[in-house]
């Protein structure tokens, strides 16, 4: 649908004729509709491809006293004999608190303009609540609706001046005025704003302006036939252009249609045509380019919703299942179903959002007042879109699998170009470009059941039908960690005990004990990771080593991050490749490829600031690997990062196989947020949602095709359910039984420490695939080793030794010679 050099040309345009917006409105009068809708579709779909928004919002009417008195207005009226004028805040709570329990995270607040300047009843009534100005009542009613429900508060308060607004910028997370229109004609004697002073256009202007120098995320837009020309229609949104290239801060653009009111002075008024609708859209489209946000109410205009979408817009606005439009009382919201499928039938796909919309969202530090950020983070996903569901990574609940969207309407309707470029791309073998995986991690809708198809189809190619896992013990030596990841609930310092679990170190005999119970169970691998503890030394991990290795001479030794490699060789004052050499020939034979998180440095810093950087990770991973030994590959995201940094990782770890060959696996580990530190200290997202989960599988095998094989989901933090829906989506191992997981469980995820052999083939052969039990590099096990996983006997309880002084045990350092 897109044609970018179609764009550029309008966009080269709209920038030259900047100083003559003479010409622009002559070239929009000039052309005619069919020109122009076809125009602003395509501009619309190089800046949103095939997204449609929306916004579930409940709509508080503070108040519906106002000093204005708009000739098509139902909403104000002036104050009731025994009526109060104010919602009181058990009303306000019981809105939102309904909204919330109905999925809804907009609270959109409107009310007239300062009518405690008009009425006297007003201030008395203010006076009683404990407040002087409408202003700070609303601030108050703001500040609590985020605080008891957690719903974002889009305020529409009229006109103020800057200190009111820095006020409400405070317990909002957006706000908005409608310029309506840019024509003093209107305000004269006999136009539908004469006596209403605060709709004096330059009054407005100012304003809108005052909100962008205070960076706060602001809607505006135009309202058509109440009397106002094309021309006028034109000159209002160039006005509106003009401060959003001052400031970035106009977030949509609302172009909305006069509708005649029962009671009104403009009853009798004839409301705007449909192309005088559409015409308007489309000008707004062609003016604002490709990124602004275009939105028409779709209660307006029922049963022509494709032709507004045809028309240049990619957002329907706010929409309630719980409250009428107070301010257009006639005109009921759609159902969300219907909703739903007219914006499909246009081949789109609709998409949940905040109040705010996506970039303003991914930078709530610039757009925010640091009082709203946590509540923002909290309903985000990675892209600044709303969560699509109450659903997390650990929780026990039932996996939400992104719909699939049925292909009857065309496998293309609902693909953008880029999405359609970046699977041809790939699937050219040529190697994936950081663009084209940002593009994919996007999608949604019939984008997103196309990528998952491709990776489902080059997994069956690359791997068959089988699903292998493999029966693993983990032994978390020590949850003392000298480190402060902001993601870890597992490490504690030495006397930590405010997050789940006392500190811990274990002894030799306990990790033996657990070694040969192990093998006892069936196991085939030993996978050893722990905290950095302020005594270990690089000889610690020689021992733990020589422990197991004694006490099951059969166990595949699986240990040691490489945070945990380089700290050793530290320790030890020993170069890497000789220290690495030691481990090699004390028992170790892999490595577990973590502590990579993001493998990008900016993210890094607030996330583990004081961890291995980026480029020590790589190099310590490829020095193990040209020491023969193998590992795995990680990924942790959910948390701070995006698309962009998720895009920047595979590609690295790409590259680093491409080097050395040594990754066998490649192991998406989705954030679990519970009880994270970062997370309880609101300053990350309530990790991945499930479609992201699922792409970040379905990506990473195609993005690391043919290099790594095997791309491995973990049950302990998806689940059965998450499990099944990414071994549909290109993964094609189960990994470990476990048997004591508990970094997950520390931070929350609620599916177990161990998943039995047996329940393994049994979720396995669930999912319609084949089980094999194999060892840590992909061979084949034993049939005893096999039968003993499957009849294992039930685990002893572990001991949890606690935290003793340790002592150094010093190793003879060989010579060279």
């Amino acid at each position: 649908m897109g044609n970018s050099k179609t764009v550029k040309f309008i966009e080269r345009a709209n920038r030259s004729m900047g100083s003559d917006d003479k010409t622009l409105r002559t070239k929009l009068m000039e052309m005619d509709i069919e020109s122009l809708l076809k125009m602003a579709q395509t501009i619309c779909w190089e800046g949103h491809g095939s997204i449609q928004t929306w916004s579930p919002k409940v709509f508080i009417p503070l108040t519906n006293l106002c000093r204005n008195v708009c000739h098509y207005c139902t909403f104000a009226h002036p104050p009731r004999r025994g009526e109060k004028s104010y919602l009181i805040p058990d009303q306000i709570l019981e809105i939102a608190e309904k909204g919330r329990r109905q999925g809804a995270t907009e609270a959109l607040f409107t009310l007239g303009d300062k009518p405690e300047l008009r009425y006297g009843s007003a201030r008395a009534e203010l006076a009683s609540l404990g407040y002087a100005t409408t202003v700070e009542y609303l601030e108050a009613m703001c500040a609590m609706v985020v605080e008891r429900t957690g719903l974002l508060p889009h305020v529409n308060a009229g006109v103020m001046n800057a200190k009111e607004l820095a006020r409400l910028r405070v317990a909002s997370a957006s706000q908005g005025l409608m310029l309506e229109t840019s024509t003093l004609r209107l305000s004269a004697k006999g136009g539908p704003h004469h006596g209403s002073p605060d709709k004096e256009p330059d009054a407005r202007l100012a304003m809108i302006a005052k909100a962008g120098a205070l960076k706060i995320p602001f809607t505006s837009g135009i309202l058509i036939g109440i009397g106002e020309t094309r021309e006028e229609r034109i000159d209002a949104l160039i006005a509106l252009r003009a401060l959003h290239r001052r400031y970035g801060h106009i977030q949509e653009i609302i172009i909305q249609n006069f509708r005649a009111k029962p009671g009104t002075r403009m009853a009798a008024a004839s409301e705007p045509s449909l192309d005088e609708l559409l015409w308007s859209i489309a000008a707004a489209r062609i003016i604002f380019g490709p990124r602004m946000s275009i939105q028409a109410p779709p209660n307006l205009s029922p049963g022509v919703l494709k032709s507004l979408i045809a028309a240049g817009i990619n957002d329907w606005g706010g929409v309630s299942s719980v409250t009428p439009d107070h301010v257009n009382p006639e005109a009921p919201w759609p159902a969300f179903e219907g909703l739903r499928k007219e914006t499909e039938s246009a081949g789109k796909t609709l998409v949940k959002r905040l109040t705010i919309y996506p970039h303003y969202a991914r930078n709530p530090e610039q757009w925010q007042d640091r009082a709203m950020v946590t509540p923002i983070l909290r309903l985000t996903d990675s892209e600044g879109f709303a969560k699509p569901d109450d659903w997390s990574v650990g929780a026990s609940v039932p996996f939400p699998v992104p719909r699939q969207m049925p292909p009857a309407i065309g496998v293309n309707a609902h693909v953008s170009s880029p999405v359609r470029e970046a699977l041809s791309r790939i699937a050219d073998d040529k190697g994936p470009i950081e663009s084209d995986l940002i593009t994919l991690f996007g999608a949604r809708g019939r984008e997103f059941d196309l990528i998952c198809e491709a990776a489902d189809r080059l997994r069956k190619k690359v791997c068959g039908d089988t699903v292998s896992y493999v029966t693993t013990r983990n032994i978390n030596y020590t949850n003392v960690c000298e480190y402060a990841c902001k993601f870890c609930a597992f490490s504690k310092g030495r006397g930590r005990t405010s997050l789940r679990g006392k500190p811990y170190d274990l002894s030799l005999d306990e990790v033996a004990r657990r070694a040969v119970e192990a093998v006892a169970r069936g196991g085939t691998e030993v996978c050893m990771q722990g905290g950095i503890h302020p005594s270990y030394t690089g000889d610690t991990y020689i021992e733990l080593l020589e422990t197991v290795r004694a006490a099951a001479p059969s166990l595949h030794i699986h240990a040691f991050s490489p945070l945990e490699i380089t700290h050793g060789a530290e320790t030890l004052n020993l170069p890497l490749p000789e220290y690495l050499a030691r481990l090699k020939a004390a028992g170790l034979n892999s490595l577990p490829g973590t502590a990579a998180e993001i493998l990008d440095d900016r993210v890094r810093t607030s996330l583990c600031p004081d961890k291995l950087t980026t480029q020590v990770w790589l190099d310590t991973v490829a020095a193990a690997h040209r020491a023969g030994l193998r590992s795995t590959a990680t990924i942790m995201f959910g948390h701070l990062d995006a698309p962009v940094h998720w895009a920047r990782h595979l590609l690295r770890i790409r590259e680093l196989q491409a080097e050395t060959g040594g990754f066998t696996e490649f192991v998406p580990l989705p954030f679990v947020h519970d009880e994270a530190p970062l997370y309880l200290q609101g300053k990350a997202r309530r990790g991945p949602t499930s479609r992201e989960v699922i792409l970040m599988h379905a990506i990473a095998r195609l993005a690391l095709h043919p290099l790594i094989p095997n791309i491995q989901v973990s049950w302990v933090k998806l689940g059965a359910d998450g499990a099944k829906a990414c071994l549909d989506a290109g993964a094609n191992d189960l990994g470990g039984t476990l048997m004591n997981e508990s970094i997950s469980a520390a931070a929350g995820a609620q599916h177990g420490q161990e998943m039995s052999a047996n329940a393994m083939e049994s979720l396995i052969r669930s999912a319609g695939r084949l089980p094999r039990q194999r060892t840590t590099l992909y061979g084949n096990i034993t049939p005893d080793q096999h039968h003993k996983s499957m009849d294992a006997a039930p685990l002893s309880s572990v001991t949890l030794n606690p935290v003793r002084k340790r002592v150094a045990r010093q190793h003879k350092l060989e010579s060279a010679s």
